[in-house]
Protein backbone atom coordinates (compact mmCIF):
# COMPACT_ATOMS: atom_id res chain seq x y z
CA UNK A 1 0.00 0.00 0.00
CA UNK A 2 1.02 3.51 -1.23
CA UNK A 3 1.81 5.44 2.89
CA UNK A 4 1.24 8.52 0.45
CA UNK A 5 -2.91 7.73 -0.38
CA UNK A 6 -5.33 8.46 2.82
CA UNK A 7 -8.02 6.18 1.66
CA UNK A 8 -9.79 7.55 4.45
CA UNK A 9 -10.77 10.97 2.04
CA UNK A 10 -13.26 8.47 0.28
CA UNK A 11 -15.15 7.54 3.05
CA UNK A 12 -17.83 10.41 2.74
CA UNK A 13 -18.14 10.04 -1.39
CA UNK A 14 -18.33 6.06 -0.71
CA UNK A 15 -20.64 6.38 2.39
CA UNK A 16 -23.18 8.75 -0.44
CA UNK A 17 -22.66 6.52 -3.70
CA UNK A 18 -21.58 3.15 -3.17
CA UNK A 19 -24.93 1.98 -2.64
CA UNK A 20 -26.69 3.46 -5.39
CA UNK A 21 -26.70 1.53 -8.62
CA UNK A 22 -25.03 3.41 -11.43
CA UNK A 23 -23.04 5.45 -9.62
CA UNK A 24 -19.32 4.72 -10.33
CA UNK A 25 -18.62 7.21 -12.92
CA UNK A 26 -19.52 10.08 -10.38
CA UNK A 27 -17.51 8.01 -7.44
CA UNK A 28 -14.37 7.76 -10.07
CA UNK A 29 -15.06 11.68 -10.99
CA UNK A 30 -14.73 12.64 -7.14
CA UNK A 31 -12.00 10.33 -6.34
CA UNK A 32 -9.90 12.12 -8.86
CA UNK A 33 -10.88 14.95 -7.73
CA UNK A 34 -9.68 14.02 -4.18
CA UNK A 35 -6.34 12.40 -5.40
CA UNK A 36 -5.57 14.01 -8.78
CA UNK A 37 -5.47 10.66 -10.32
CA UNK A 38 -7.17 6.83 -9.65
CA UNK A 39 -4.68 5.61 -7.62
CA UNK A 40 -4.85 1.72 -7.93
CA UNK A 41 -5.42 1.71 -3.84
CA UNK A 42 -8.41 3.70 -4.46
CA UNK A 43 -10.04 1.49 -7.38
CA UNK A 44 -9.27 -1.48 -4.57
CA UNK A 45 -11.42 0.02 -2.10
CA UNK A 46 -14.30 0.97 -4.29
CA UNK A 47 -14.28 -2.16 -5.17
CA UNK A 48 -14.40 -3.58 -1.99
CA UNK A 49 -17.36 -1.10 -1.01
CA UNK A 50 -19.46 -0.99 -4.15
CA UNK A 51 -19.25 -4.72 -5.24
CA UNK A 52 -17.97 -3.94 -8.46
CA UNK A 53 -15.35 -5.89 -10.01
CA UNK A 54 -11.61 -4.45 -10.23
CA UNK A 55 -11.56 -5.05 -13.78
CA UNK A 56 -14.90 -4.14 -14.41
CA UNK A 57 -13.86 -0.69 -12.39
CA UNK A 58 -10.64 0.09 -14.63
CA UNK A 59 -13.09 -1.12 -17.63
CA UNK A 60 -14.95 2.32 -17.48
CA UNK A 61 -11.71 3.84 -16.10
CA UNK A 62 -10.02 3.12 -19.02
CA UNK A 63 -12.73 4.13 -21.64
CA UNK A 64 -12.82 7.63 -20.53
CA UNK A 65 -10.66 10.26 -21.44
CA UNK A 66 -11.61 11.85 -18.60
CA UNK A 67 -9.84 9.39 -15.97
CA UNK A 68 -6.04 9.20 -15.17
CA UNK A 69 -4.19 6.03 -13.35
CA UNK A 70 -1.06 8.14 -12.74
CA UNK A 71 -0.59 11.28 -10.79
CA UNK A 72 0.26 14.84 -13.41
CA UNK A 73 2.39 17.68 -12.55
CA UNK A 74 0.71 20.62 -10.97
CA UNK A 75 0.49 22.00 -14.66
CA UNK A 76 -1.65 19.71 -16.73
CA UNK A 77 -1.13 21.04 -20.45
CA UNK A 78 -4.08 20.08 -22.70
CA UNK A 79 -3.31 20.69 -26.34
CA UNK A 80 -5.86 20.64 -28.64
CA UNK A 81 -5.38 18.69 -31.58
CA UNK A 82 -8.46 19.22 -33.35
CA UNK A 83 -9.32 20.23 -37.31
CA UNK A 84 -9.20 24.06 -37.11
CA UNK A 85 -6.14 23.92 -33.86
CA UNK A 86 -4.14 21.15 -36.48
CA UNK A 87 -5.04 23.32 -39.88
CA UNK A 88 -3.41 26.81 -37.96
CA UNK A 89 -0.36 25.01 -36.31
CA UNK A 90 -1.09 23.05 -33.35
CA UNK A 91 1.65 20.34 -34.50
CA UNK A 92 4.14 23.04 -34.34
CA UNK A 93 2.77 24.00 -30.72
CA UNK A 94 2.83 20.07 -29.64
CA UNK A 95 6.70 20.10 -30.89
CA UNK A 96 7.54 23.36 -29.06
CA UNK A 97 6.30 21.69 -25.66
CA UNK A 98 8.23 18.72 -26.72
CA UNK A 99 11.47 20.85 -26.81
CA UNK A 100 10.79 23.11 -24.11
CA UNK A 101 9.53 19.86 -21.16
CA UNK A 102 11.17 17.45 -22.82
CA UNK A 103 8.09 15.06 -21.92
CA UNK A 104 5.85 13.66 -24.96
CA UNK A 105 2.14 13.16 -24.82
CA UNK A 106 0.90 11.48 -21.58
CA UNK A 107 4.33 12.05 -19.82
CA UNK A 108 5.21 14.38 -16.92
CA UNK A 109 8.39 15.92 -16.37
CA UNK A 110 10.44 14.54 -13.79
CA UNK A 111 10.35 17.80 -11.45
CA UNK A 112 6.56 16.51 -11.51
CA UNK A 113 5.43 20.54 -12.91
CA UNK A 114 4.22 19.86 -16.22
CA UNK A 115 1.68 17.08 -18.07
CA UNK A 116 1.36 17.11 -21.24
CA UNK A 117 -2.33 15.24 -22.59
CA UNK A 118 -3.22 16.00 -26.61
CA UNK A 119 -7.33 16.41 -26.69
CA UNK A 120 -9.42 15.36 -29.29
CA UNK A 121 -11.02 19.49 -29.10
CA UNK A 122 -10.88 21.60 -26.48
CA UNK A 123 -14.13 23.78 -28.41
CA UNK A 124 -12.06 26.96 -28.69
CA UNK A 125 -11.76 26.66 -32.27
CA UNK A 126 -11.88 30.70 -33.49
CA UNK A 127 -8.40 30.87 -30.68
CA UNK A 128 -6.53 27.93 -32.98
CA UNK A 129 -4.36 26.41 -31.91
CA UNK A 130 -5.12 26.45 -28.43
CA UNK A 131 -4.11 24.71 -24.72
CA UNK A 132 -5.26 24.76 -21.32
CA UNK A 133 -3.06 24.63 -18.19
CA UNK A 134 -5.68 23.35 -15.68
CA UNK A 135 -8.51 26.06 -15.72
CA UNK A 136 -6.62 28.73 -18.18
CA UNK A 137 -7.20 28.86 -21.88
CA UNK A 138 -4.49 30.29 -24.03
CA UNK A 139 -5.20 30.82 -27.35
CA UNK A 140 -3.49 32.40 -30.96
CA UNK A 141 -0.30 30.21 -30.01
CA UNK A 142 2.72 30.49 -31.70
CA UNK A 143 6.52 29.09 -30.84
CA UNK A 144 7.38 32.01 -28.94
CA UNK A 145 4.33 32.46 -27.08
CA UNK A 146 4.50 28.86 -26.23
CA UNK A 147 7.96 29.10 -24.70
CA UNK A 148 6.78 32.42 -22.82
CA UNK A 149 3.87 30.59 -21.27
CA UNK A 150 5.99 27.74 -19.98
CA UNK A 151 8.60 30.06 -18.44
CA UNK A 152 6.53 32.35 -16.90
CA UNK A 153 4.64 29.00 -15.07
CA UNK A 154 7.93 27.53 -14.05
CA UNK A 155 9.28 30.69 -12.46
CA UNK A 156 5.89 31.09 -10.30
CA UNK A 157 5.95 27.77 -9.10
CA UNK A 158 9.47 28.33 -7.46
Amino acid sequence: MNDNIDLSLLGGVLDEYADIKGSLITILQHTQDIYGYLPKEAIELISERTGIATSEIMGVGTFYTQFRFEPVGKYLIMLCQGTACHVNGSELILQTIKDELGIDDGQTTEDGLFSLKCVACLGCCSLSPVMMINEDTYGSLTPDKTKKILKELREAAV
